[in-house]
């Protein structure tokens, strides 16, 4: 096993060595959600995604729309099925931690490099996390992005650089608007750089400020027109708090954060455990750009918990993960010592062991959540919509044209073989909102779980005002390995064409 570790940790410079690790942690990571999820659909949020890229567009009545460019660009090639998406949350995983080595390259080489990429495969954030595809999770690979060409334009001062920074993070705002901290991280960074005057008698800030909002038009000129604001959809699912509260949020923010890098923090202590001294000389004389991407990080971090106190809102440790990468980049190639090749070869062997591990293992969460189903309902997804399609055909030979309501309902867009349009019922500030006649006349179905109190009131009312309308409940029941699952009771809506009454 040693020598089979020597020989790959020497490729890293030969450039094979970086791809077999990631292509690696792809196909076990794949193969994990794969069988973990044995008895379980896909999570809504990535249903979300997809649905929301169905139609390309500036934006959408909860996100912005990269989220969505991206599934549609990645369905144009993969078939539409929960293997593709898996292997979609993957894919983005490995591209992320690729992006962070071309960072990580330009202040080390050979095992740092691998080490880096090791101890961030000790967080939840690119396995477990990434398999939500969603707004936060699409920025895994934007952020990297973004913070590398902020680096570049800050180190060169060129245009095609300064024009990439921009870009990049506009990228990262069209992801998810909590990216606006990123920015917010490089004019920290920049101002409190020593270089700082360099850079800002450049043209290189100003270039940036220029491509990014270039890029931003279309979106904003989309939010004026439509009617639709994801700013005020996030303001009002994370907005309204007490003061008190608004700090306690700031404050479990940060303890996360600080939480979720604990382990590979430990690990890398651990490695250089005889070396700290000189360690904590070399960190004393931290390289430029390795200062530069410490103060991006830091102004990333400190400034959330500043303007959550001031708006009265809420954080969540997820949002700030995609940038978490730059404390152990930055850790690892402030040592400017080579690390023993024994340190590096145990990391690298228990990485893979707790990985492997883990796959042998996915059959019992499959197992477990047989019997204990996910509170979203993801273990009735596709076996409601089976359902939910027969009696359509029974009532109707026509296709089925629009589906509305929540999380249960659009997984029925997904799931049902004619992929039905979907449209959301509700707003923050109307409510449920009944289906209008002219989508009741093509023909339109709805579902809703057994805990969905306000999808189920909504569908009586529809019921009550449309006379055609056929309501029923039925009982779902998943197996695994011929054990039977959890049942659950499906409350649905079905209301043909006109044609077909």
């Amino acid at each position: 096993m040693a020598s089979f570790l020597d020989t790959w940790l020497d490729g890293v410079e030969d450039g094979w060595s970086i791809p077999v690790l990631l292509a690696v942690f792809v196909t076990l990571w794949t193969a994990f959600l794969a069988i973990a999820y044995l008895n379980a659909d896909l999570h809504p949020d990535v249903i979300e995604a997809w649905t929301i890229g169905r139609t390309l567009d500036w934006g959408g009545a909860k996100h912005p729309p990269l989220m969505g460019w991206v599934t549609h660009a990645w369905t144009l090639v993969f078939p539409v099925a929960d293997w593709s998406f898996y292997l979609l949350a993957m894919v983005n995983s490995a591209l992320a931690l690729w992006i962070i080595d071309l960072t990580t390259r330009r202040f080390t080489n050979g095992d740092k490099r691998v080490i880096v990429l090791l101890l961030l495969m000790l967080l939840p954030v690119y396995q477990f996390q990434a398999q939500r595809f969603n707004a936060n999770s699409v920025l895994f690979a934007v952020w990297p992005l973004a913070i590398y060409c902020f680096l570049r334009s800050f180190e060169t001062r060129r245009a095609g650089w300064a024009a990439a920074a921009g870009l990049a993070g506009a990228l990262a705002i069209l992801g998810k608007y909590y990216s606006a901290f990123l920015i917010v991280g490089f004019i920290f960074a920049a101002v409190l750089h020593p270089a700082r005057r360099i850079y800002f008698t450049s043209s290189a800030p100003w270039i940036s400020a220029a491509a990014g909002l270039l890029l931003l038009a279309p979106h904003v000129h989309w939010m004026l027109t439509s009617g639709t604001s994801p700013l005020g959809y996030a303001l009002a699912a994370h907005g309204g708090l007490t003061t008190g509260r608004a700090f306690l949020s700031g404050l479990a923010f940060l303890l996360g954060l600080a939480a979720t890098l604990a382990l590979p923090g430990f690990m890398w202590a651990v490695m250089i455990r005889t070396r700290a001294g000189d360690y904590l000389r070399d960190f004393r004389l931290l390289d430029p750009g390795l200062l530069l991407l410490l103060l991006v990080a830091i102004g990333a971090i400190i400034v959330p918990p500043v303007v959550s106190l001031m708006l009265r809102s809420s954080l969540t440790t997820v949002w700030a993960s995609p940038g978490l990468f730059v404390f152990v980049l930055v850790a690892v190639c402030a040592a400017r010592f080579p690390v023993d090749r024994t340190q590096t070869r145990r990391l690298a062997a228990s990485i893979l062991a707790v990985t492997l591990v883990a796959v042998l293992l996915a059959p019992a969460h499959a197992y477990y959540r047989n019997g204990h189903p996910f509170k979203e309902g993801r273990n009735y997804y596709s076996r409601a919509t089976t359902e939910v399609m027969r009696r359509w055909r029974q009532v109707s030979p026509s296709l089925l044209k629009t589906v509305s309501g929540d999380r249960l309902a659009m997984a029925l867009t997904f799931y049902a073989p004619v992929r039905p349009a979907f449209v959301l019922p509700f707003t923050q500030r109307d409510g449920w909102q009944i289906p209008s006649d002219a989508v009741l006349r093509e023909g339109w179905a709805s579902m809703c779980l057994p805990d969905e109190e306000a999808c189920l009131q909504w569908l009586k009312q529809i019921a009550a005002t449309s006379p055609d309308a056929k309501p029923f409940d039925f009982v779902v029941q998943p197996q695994l390995w011929g054990i039977a699952g959890v049942p659950a009771r499906i409350t649905a809506l079905v209301v043909p064409p006109r044609a077909a009454r």
